[in-house]
């Protein structure tokens, strides 16, 4: 199915299932512990052996040599994969490091080795006993020392529009100020793992997945074998936040280990291990400049980003939000790369947009500042309906305004103190902030399989992944709506690259145009079934698991009596993201307490307000908002993976000491979504909301300190060190 003209009334726009606060379909199997993970298929091939990764103790070098014989010769111990004996490794399309080292070592942690034994007690005790002899280089591990020599790259070329020089330089108020962002760890609770087992020359591997096509085609491109003879099975995720959208190094040591032992072979990585082996979101050094007139309308805004990753990698796009987001008729947007031996910098939850935001909305608060200007007021003076790169190219929807009136309205902003650090409650002093939401809505094609037996029951399969968004319940609603089944008629199947390939989970467009693919391939078995009774399928209606057409009631499961009726089809996005920008907008409002002798920070409440297109399950769409709310107080207090600059290696490669909020930290949460569709993003008339969620939350908070205390901190996260010289004496 093409969409290449805006929706219009269809079958989802009945709201029978679709737009339901629905409790998650797959729920009791994961609560009840029968949802099987990537390390639990433990019944699926029999014979399973257990691999354990070694690695590399430096961050750039090679290997001299490396002495296996003791390792070898442990108890239990079956084969061990190196680079030696794995054969020719290709290089896959979405990976920046090889996943597996030797001679050259790229970063801190790469694997270097696989030891696979009976046990997975006896696969660590002997990766132990691996003696790796290794000649280091100099590294590059620091960002800021490397600036000068960062490199325009062809994935974020410059955007200049007007004057920007001349117009700041004529403005009468003027911001020049620099932010940084540190390392980020994704932290994601179910580990990196996988298990592989061939069968002749098919491989099959079992792993936690975000995007099963891009996976089968690059692990198909490194092992060097036809794409159709990998099958990638990932039906539950344990969290990926975008660590997971390609294969890592347990996937492709599983299926080498796997291949040399001549069983299946499972493999995980440890915890200690996944934050040097695995990606990360890059620190950046952002430079935002803003030039307004004496009323605050903007006259030049320019955003300028340095982000660091290894040779090959990808700038990570902190400045692309300054490119839509705000009126103003001259704009410089760039962003410049520089090469590092740290482990692997890719996506991670609204990659760009997250660190992005998190600079820009304190420029906006600054700003607004200096003009005497309330911050909502200031940004609501600047908001723009059309693309300000393209005046001729509007916003499919754009609700900015509204959701900054509403969620200021019921915040109740009109209580917060202008005169920063003026609200005291005792020896706590408390503060208001507000950060706008912004995030692309993209479009990906999708396909599915839509599937009636006698029965009435409805079987969708697509390789979509569900990576706790509620993906099953959400495709498991189209279904039924499309075909007029209650929900429990449907049966959803995901993640298995035997099924139609669908958009896979990443970048918040997973919902919606997974969605759109069941939407198309329901139409489909619509047409079909139309077929059968011998009507035409724009005059049936399908409701109560029954086809009415012509005075005629039939039973739907009656219609596949003579055998299962099967449909599939995928949806292709067309020139309609061309004519329109689209994108979703949100707020988010803050609540703080600053203690006023020791610094601590307690986040009190929080308010997100989020214009994302129709929400298609309000109950999973809060969850991931609130969620996304929680992983923005993290970046914004305590996330920070600390760079070794001599040894280049990120120290804190662990849960106990890279910190992430839990639940003692985890303030009171409203999200109010607006009722929007937007017609011209898919049948669905969905947008992605789950990376909404967390664009804005931290800079709300650091602009709520700066209101709670007047100490403006610049540079992430806002530790007690950065205020305890800055906060006003206790009274």
């Amino acid at each position: 199915m093409k969409f290449d003209t805006p929706a219009t009334t269809n079958p989802i726009d009945q709201l029978r299932v679709v737009g339901k606060p629905t409790p998650r379909i797959e729920g009791p199997l994961k609560t009840c512990g029968r949802a099987p993970y990537a390390y639990e298929h433990h019944d699926a091939v029999p014979n399973q052996a257990y691999g354990v990764v070694v690695g590399s103790a430096i961050a750039k070098g090679r290997i001299a040599s490396m002495d296996l014989q003791q390792a070898q010769s442990a108890p239990g111990v079956i084969t061990i994969v190196t680079a030696q004996n794995a054969g020719k490794l290709g290089k896959g399309k979405y990976n920046t490091a090889k996943l597996l080292a030797g001679p050259d070592v790229q970063h801190y942690h790469q694997a270097v080795a696989l030891v696979v034994a009976e046990t997975f007690e006896q696969a660590r005790a002997a990766a132990q006993l691996v003696s790796v002899d290794y000649v280091s280089a100099q590294g590059s591990f620091d960002l800021a020392s490397t600036r000068d020599t960062a490199v325009q790259t062809e994935e974020m070329p410059d955007s200049v529009h007007g004057d920007f020089a001349s117009a700041f330089a004529a403005a009468p108020m003027q911001l020049d100020q620099t932010y940084t962002t540190p390392d980020q760890a994704h932290a994601m609770m179910e580990p990196f793992a996988s298990m592989a087992s061939w069968q002749d020359d098919q491989l099959t591997l079992w792993t936690s997945n975000q995007m099963i096509d891009w996976s089968v085609t690059d692990l198909a491109t490194t092992l060097g074998v036809p794409k159709r003879n990998v099958r990638l099975i990932s039906p539950y995720v344990g969290g990926g936040f975008g660590g997971k959208l390609f294969i890592r190094s347990d996937a492709l040591l599983a299926a080498l280990g796997a291949r040399l032992a001549g069983r299946p072979v499972k493999a995980a990585l440890a915890r200690p291990m996944i934050f040097n082996n695995a990606t990360h979101r890059p620190a950046t050094i952002q430079r935002i400049r803003i030039g307004a007139t004496s009323d605050g309308k903007i006259t030049a805004i320019g955003h300028e980003g340095w982000s660091g990753d290894l040779p090959g990698g990808k700038v990570e796009r902190a400045a692309q939000p300054s490119k839509l987001l705000y009126a103003g008729a001259n704009r410089l947007v760039s962003m410049r790369l520089s090469i590092l031996d740290l482990p692997e910098g890719n996506a991670m939850r609204a990659p760009g947009e997250t660190p992005g935001m998190m600079a820009l909305e304190i420029a906006m608060d600054e700003m607004a500042q200096q003009l005497k200007l309330d911050p909502i007021e200031f940004r609501i003076l600047n908001d723009t309906q059309v693309d300000p790169t393209q005046p001729d190219r509007p916003f499919s929807t754009r609700q900015l305004t509204e959701c900054l009136r509403i969620g200021a309205n019921h915040f109740g902003w009109i209580k917060r103190h202008a005169q920063p650090g003026t609200q005291r409650e005792g020896r706590w002093l408390v503060g208001m902030g507000v950060g706008v939401a912004f995030r692309n809505n993209l479009q990906v094609k999708s396909g599915a399989r839509v599937r009636l037996n006698d029965q009435g029951i409805v079987t969708v399969e697509t390789d979509m992944t569900d990576i706790g968004t509620g993906s099953y319940t959400i495709i498991g609603q189209t279904a039924a709506e499309m075909l007029g089944v209650p929900l429990d008629k449907v049966v959803v199947r995901l993640g298995d690259s035997s099924f139609p390939v669908s958009s896979g989970s990443g970048g918040q467009f997973g919902g919606n145009c997974s969605t759109a693919g069941v939407y198309a391939a329901c139409v489909k078995l619509r047409e079909a079934i139309a077929q059968r009774l011998g009507v035409n399928a724009d005059e049936a209606v399908f409701i109560d698991s029954e086809v009415r057409v012509a005075g005629k009631i039939v039973p739907l499961g009656s219609l596949a009596q003579a055998g299962e009726i099967v449909a599939d089809d995928t949806i292709e996005f067309a020139e309609l993201s061309d004519k329109y920008q689209q994108s979703t907008f949100g707020a988010h409002f803050v609540e703080v307490a600053v203690d006023s002798a020791t610094g601590e920070t307690r986040v009190r409440r929080m308010l997100a307000v989020c214009a994302a297109g129709r929400i298609l399950n309000p109950t999973s769409a809060r969850s991931q908002v609130i969620g996304a709310m929680t992983m923005g107080v993290g970046a914004a207090l305590m996330e920070d993976l600390v760079v070794d600059k001599r040894r280049g290696f990120f120290v804190n490669h662990d849960l106990a000491g890279y910190e992430v909020p839990v639940h003692a930290d985890i303030p009171h949460q409203e999200v109010i979504f607006l009722d929007e569709t937007d017609p011209m993003s898919s049948p669905m008339k969905a947008k992605g909301v789950g990376e909404l969620g967390l664009c804005g939350v931290s800079a709300a908070i650091a602009n709520a300190i700066y209101n709670a205390t007047g100490a403006r901190i610049r540079e992430y996260p806002i530790t007690l060190d950065k205020l305890l010289d800055t906060l006003p004496p206790m009274i």
